[in-house]
């Protein structure tokens, strides 16, 4: 069993709308973050993970996840998959827990237009 603590946590600025609380377990094949959004991830154009598949469940609020051409509704309680190499947006004001497998990098991670 691993455990990560709230002290042990990371915080990013992933952009003016979007901060992520970073949970290392110290385990490659996942970990975890809790991500607030006040608006548009990324702000302009899509991300893609090119090696981490993304849960994500929100804990509050609601908003949107547009993948590809196909655009979701979230509200609390939902739960939704981002698969390998799939172009994506978030927008709306949402609190998200979201693990990540394998464990999230940013080196991994990419803007793209």
């Amino acid at each position: 069993m691993k455990k990560a603590k709230l002290e042990q946590a990371k915080e990013f600025k992933n952009s003016n709308s979007c901060m992520a609380l970073e949970y290392s377990l110290g385990d490659k094949d996942i970990n975890a973050a809790v991500i607030k959004l006040n608006g548009r991830y990324p702000e302009n154009g899509r991300a893609v993970n090119t090696e981490c598949k993304e849960v994500g469940y929100v804990v509050e609020g609601s908003g949107k996840l547009v993948v590809e051409d196909k655009t979701v509704r979230l509200k609390k309680g939902d739960v939704v998959l981002i698969e390998v190499g799939e172009k994506y947006y978030w927008e709306g004001n949402l609190v998200m827990f979201i693990p990540c497998t394998p464990a999230w990098t940013p080196k991994q991670h990419k803007l793209v237009p």
